[in-house]
């Protein structure tokens, strides 16, 4: 791709800015940006007709597109829609990934701005005080599997649009409404739907909760679990709930328990549809 901006120097403050992008979270709030890593999740976030303000590629790349052709396709697709396109060396361009074996294309995405209004009476799941971007990631990327398309971060929550969630999310965000609130327990009694929460002390289990109505999820810390507040949200709009399993391991990890309500959810509701055969 000839058109593409070579940048060979760490001064240069292009390289400058996409660094504090990628190591900075003050910075990424600060200018709505993000990193966005591999050209899987670049395609699939294209595709979806989502901004790109810039397109950061190995100038090896370039060079040799035929050892990467999933890069050279995200590269072409991108001159198509006239996307800014940055070479860097590759010694350059590992610093802007987060990842062990750095991406050959990392994008500079705008995050879009979630809709709280749309997910009332809808599925909905809630992150409270989530530490880990691993589990955060791996829950949204139930959520888009399960068909649950609104999710909602609390305070104390690994950040919903950090490279590292992106990256174990792996595209869910181009699907997905995405919020983030300051009060998690007041906008669980603002949704309109029952609310659940699990814990492995709760009196009722799964199998026997209605789940094919709509209806909220909130999945708490990996430690401590759902905050005060937001338990006693849970109670007042629905119920704490428990997953069967075996007695000689304490609890489920985070996203494995978010998995198993989702999919149970989803279970439900396929079975009660009315079947497609004569």
């Amino acid at each position: 791709m000839s058109d593409a901006i070579q940048i060979t120097s760490r001064a240069n403050p292009t390289f400058q800015r996409l660094r504090r992008l990628a190591t900075e979270p003050r910075e990424r709030t600060r200018s709505n940006r993000t990193l966005l890593e591999g050209d899987h999740l670049i395609g699939a976030w294209m595709e979806h007709d989502h901004a790109i303000a810039s397109l950061a590629v190995d100038l090896a790349a370039i060079e040799s597109p035929s050892r990467w052709p999933g890069v050279s396709r995200v590269l072409d697709d991108a001159r198509a829609r006239g996307i800014e396109v940055l070479a860097f060396p590759a010694s350059l361009l590992d610093q802007l990934s987060s990842l062990d074996s750095p991406s050959r294309l990392v994008a500079e995405i705008m995050p879009r701005d979630g809709d709280l209004s749309a997910m009332r009476g809808q599925d909905v799941v809630l992150l409270d005080r989530l530490q880990d971007p691993g589990n955060v990631g791996a829950i949204l990327r139930t959520c888009a599997a399960a068909g649950v398309r609104h999710a909602v971060a609390g305070p104390g929550t690994a950040a919903l649009w950090s490279p590292k969630v992106m990256r174990a999310a792996m595209g869910a965000h181009a699907l997905l409404n995405l919020a983030s609130v300051d009060d998690l327990a007041a906008c669980c009694l603002a949704l309109d739907v029952p609310v659940y929460g699990t814990s492995s002390h709760a009196m009722a289990t799964l199998d026997a909760i209605d789940l094919k109505p709509r209806c909220a999820w909130v999945f708490g810390h990996e430690g401590a679990g759902l905050g005060e507040a937001v338990e006693a949200a849970v109670a007042e709009r629905g119920a704490l709930v428990a997953i069967d399993q075996s007695p000689e391991v304490e609890s489920l990890n985070v996203a494995a328990a978010a998995a198993v309500c989702l999919f149970e959810m989803r279970r439900q509701r396929r079975a009660a549809a009315p079947s497609s055969q004569p």
